[in-house]
């Protein structure tokens, strides 16, 4: 995706700056900003896309929200020292959903 649309969606959807100094805080590196998540996904969706050589990719939603929320849930959850509530609330879903989630993937 380039020219207008990728600028239309830009300026639509604010980005998420992980590193900013509003939000920095002990586990923050101090540096220069980062790009935002975004950006890293779409790194990683086209990466993923080419290395299917032309094939076609069934389910690519269900692959990619996979391959997202497992490293968020495990991230998250080391970052709050295995709570789970906290954990939730970090992430603004309810902890039912987390639980549910967590048992979904077979790391509960």
């Amino acid at each position: 995706m380039t020219g207008p649309l990728r600028r239309r969606i830009a300026t639509a959807v604010p980005s998420v700056h992980l590193n900013t100094a509003e939000h920095t805080d002990q586990h923050s590196v101090r540096s220069a900003p980062r790009a935002p998540l975004r950006e890293h996904v779409a790194t990683s969706v086209r990466r993923y896309l080419g290395d299917l050589n032309g094939s076609d990719a069934d389910n690519l939603y269900q692959i990619a929200l996979r391959e997202l929320e497992i490293p968020l849930f495990l991230e998250v959850l080391e970052h709050c020292d295995g709570n789970q509530s906290r954990a939730a609330t970090m992430l603004g879903i309810h902890r039912a959903t987390l639980r549910k989630k967590l048992r979904e993937y077979g790391i509960a």
